[in-house]
């Protein structure tokens, strides 16, 4: 796990759920992954037709299933997104100002997804492993 991986997700909490969560583990997050790839795709459909209010809830759904992973940044993001719509919608402004913002959510998503990944699924652990191999047998050979 690099420092990177430390930055996108809280472990040490992440395992507290894993475990809390059980049999259901993989099953949920399985649900977050699909229901995280929709939201996403309805912000950016939301900020492409400039309907604020299209925003809140798909930015509420990924800012609460994101927390349940621990993805504290990607949990952070959506909040913002959300909070910023709700203000806006108040003052019934379009969404412009949140471009910087959902233009950095598709790749903390998918960043997040992939060191879930990474961390749950025993074959990309297996297949880690045994690149990491390879390169230390190239390496050993060279000397």
């Amino acid at each position: 796990m690099s420092l990177q991986d430390d930055k996108l997700v809280d472990w040490i909490e992440f395992e507290a759920v894993r475990e809390q969560l059980g049999a259901n583990f993989a099953r949920i997050l399985r649900y977050f992954s699909e229901d995280g790839i929709k939201s996403v795709e309805a912000i950016e459909q939301a900020m492409h037709e400039k309907v604020t209010v299209a925003l809140i809830v798909p930015a509420h759904t990924l800012k609460g299933e994101a927390l349940q992973f621990c993805a504290r940044p990607l949990s952070a993001l959506a909040e913002k997104i959300e909070m910023s719509a709700r203000h806006l919608v108040e003052i019934q402004q379009t969404p412009e100002e949140l471009i910087p913002e959902a233009a950095r959510l598709r790749p903390l998503f998918e960043e997040t997804m992939t060191v879930l990944e990474k961390a749950t699924n025993p074959l990309v652990q297996r297949r880690q492993t045994d690149d990491d191999q390879a390169v230390a047998n190239q390496t050993f050979g060279r000397l």
